[in-house]
């Protein structure tokens, strides 16, 4: 059995903590809020005092914590507990120039470090279901591989570039971020239509969202703004959308549609409508 220890026992790191613990690992858990890492006790989970009790004689130490800030001083709380070579191994979201400041600061200090934020939630992280992403050294990504391959369906390394992983964490919660939003407006027009909310979902169904994002989503990247779908259309059907919803609550589509009116009034209205990207992709 390997002894580990979790940093940060909210809801995904509990999820992570049960998980290890009935794979049999031996593991120690600690939580500023001492009760979420003592409610783990039932699955066999240890809960420790400090960070420091908690990583004492770990090989590899995961944190799941909230921000920056968090990360560097739980870390600096866990050093005097540390093996030589335990492998902090971090799942945070955190921001990505600061993220690789990090790396480097630890690793001139001589401490082993990954990055390795992840795309689940926690029935996921019990079920070793979900992506996660790892950056930093190959050789010491390989030394866990297959650990981190126990935690999760895909596991991708991204490369020694230490801000990579934290950049493409941000990516996935921007879209999936936004698709939140989107179908609240959805389920606003809904309302507004009186459509049950769940048939309005339904019809999403039939929009094939993934070839979206490979057609539409490499065009904007590429600088490919061809009609298909013309900015001008798209802003009038936003209208359409601005005046069924009559005033209720709107989470995006009044900030598009500004956008589509500065765009139109630059003169991009013949445009795809996905000329929304134009300040973001590089221009011959």
């Amino acid at each position: 059995m390997t002894s580990i220890a979790f940093l940060g026992t909210g809801l995904l790191g509990a999820a992570f903590a049960e998980a290890a613990a009935k794979r049999g690992d031996t593991v120690t858990a600690w939580n500023r809020s001492p009760e979420k890492a003592q409610a783990l006790a039932p699955f066999g989970v240890t809960a420790a005092a400090t960070p420091a009790d908690a990583v004492r004689g770990a090989a590899r130490v995961h944190l799941i914590l909230k921000d920056d800030a968090v990360v560097d001083a739980v870390i600096a709380a866990a050093r005097p507990g540390l093996s030589a070579d335990a492998i902090i191994i971090d799942h945070s979201t955190t921001l990505p120039a600061l993220t690789a400041e990090r790396a480097a600061r630890l690793q001139a200090a001589g401490l082993r470090y990954l990055h390795c934020p992840v795309f689940m939630g926690p029935p996921a992280a019990r079920n070793a279901q979900g992506s996660m992403m790892v950056c930093g050294s190959r050789a010491l990504y390989d030394s866990v591989a297959q650990e981190l391959a126990r935690m999760a369906a895909r596991v991708q390394f991204m490369g020694e570039r230490t801000d990579l992983a934290a950049a493409n964490k941000l990516f996935g919660n921007a879209m999936i971020i936004g698709m939140a939003a989107v179908i609240a407006d959805v389920l606003t027009l809904a309302q507004a239509s009186e459509v049950e909310g769940k048939d309005a979902i339904a019809l999403l169904g039939l929009l094939d969202l993934n070839a979206m994002v490979n057609g539409r989503g490499l065009n904007m990247a590429n600088g490919n703004f061809a009609p298909s779908f013309e900015l001008t259309m798209a802003r009038k059907d936003v209208g359409l959308m601005l005046e069924t919803a009559a005033g209720r609550p709107l989470a995006t589509l009044p900030a598009i549609a500004a956008r589509m009116e500065a765009l139109i009034a630059q003169g991009h209205g013949a445009k795809d409508a996905c000329v929304l990207g134009i300040d973001a992709v590089a221009r011959g």
